[in-house]
């Protein structure tokens, strides 16, 4: 059901369009001028940013905190030690980082496998949502995420929780013994020439796996538009096809998920989303040779029958916007 607020935003972009028809993109963009929580719209077409605009909040050339989305990013980074042999997505914890499995822990918690990790199907329970707050405040983020309890037997349904990629960032840190930071930064900011500005860490000093890294909108822009050249010499075509395969769903909003991507259809093309709390979203859509970058206000949510309803119904504007060029 569309919200209020999304169908007036429909309605104005529908009587706008006719005005900017000889515009691409011009239906997509006026639809996003009138969503008060969406700050900044960047679109690629074809290998060219076509739209670069921040209608409100900070220009696109200035940092924020892309929320979840930070999971898609740590799921690159594993993607760049598994095409350097460092690990395999079926390498298990007690393998890769044996000194992070707290004394008394589950014995599961041993043969959970980084796979597990970036599908958040390891089964333990969540330390997202009404958890979150209790398991920042520990004073141990690994050991809290590793011991809570089981819901779900390793490799079935997806729980979603911060905490899964929490501990795959600390694995790949002790593995590699190069913290996360330095990871993204070498493995992934280099290459594509974006900043990886320092961000949260944890008592231990790991830093944050699954929340509040920051990038530019340009640099989301960026990220996106190597993901869909199928790795862009970042990361392997192999790795980027496994991680577009459906490896479980998500209870919430219905959509697939890889690795570190949500996989659904939009405008009538198959999309790859990194999603990030308050409307944070990199989107990329092959078909059509376009990626999307959204930045939208961290500090309000964005539920699928909400604001991210919304941007999905933005998104049905544009992928058509974009097919048609």
């Amino acid at each position: 059901m569309i919200s209020r607020r999304g169908f007036m935003v429909l309605t104005g972009a529908a009587l706008a369009a006719p005005a900017f028809a000889q515009e691409p993109f011009a239906a997509s963009t006026q639809m996003a001028r009138g969503m008060d929580q969406l700050h900044a719209l960047l679109i690629a077409h074809r290998g060219q940013t076509v739209v670069d605009m921040a209608f409100r909040g900070p220009p696109t050339t200035r940092t924020v905190n892309v929320k979840s989305v930070s999971k898609t990013i740590n799921a690159a980074v594993l993607g760049a030690a598994v095409d350097r042999g460092i690990v395999r997505v079926a390498d298990q914890l007690g393998d890769v980082a044996p000194e992070l499995i707290p004394r008394g822990a589950d014995p599961r918690v041993s043969r959970l496998t980084l796979e597990n990790l970036v599908t958040m199907t390891a089964g333990l329970g969540r330390t997202s949502g009404a958890n979150y707050g209790a398991w920042v405040s520990s004073p141990n983020w690994v050991s809290y995420a590793l011991t809570r309890p089981f819901e779900a037997e390793p490799g079935g349904r997806m729980l979603y929780s911060t905490g899964s990629f929490h501990i795959l960032g600390a694995a790949l840190a002790e593995v590699t013994d190069k913290n996360l930071l330095t990871l993204t930064r070498e493995w992934i900011g280099q290459p594509l020439g974006i900043d990886i500005p320092a961000w949260t860490r944890d008592p231990q000093g790991f830093y944050f796996g699954g929340n509040e890294m920051g990038l530019t909108p340009r640099a989301m822009l960026a990220f996106g538009e190597m993901a869909r050249k199928g790795g862009d010499g970042v990361l392997s075509a192999d790795w980027m096809r496994a991680s577009m395969q459906m490896r479980t769903r998500s209870p919430f909003s219905g959509l697939d998920y890889g690795y570190g991507w949500f996989l659904g259809r939009a405008g009538g093309a198959d999309i790859a989303l990194a999603r990030g709390y308050g409307g944070q979203i990199i989107c990329i859509v092959p078909e059509a040779e376009t990626t999307i970058a959204i930045a939208s206000d961290a500090s309000r949510p964005a539920r699928s029958e909400g604001y991210f309803g919304d941007l999905m119904r933005l998104l049905d504007v544009i992928v058509p916007e974009a097919l048609a060029l």
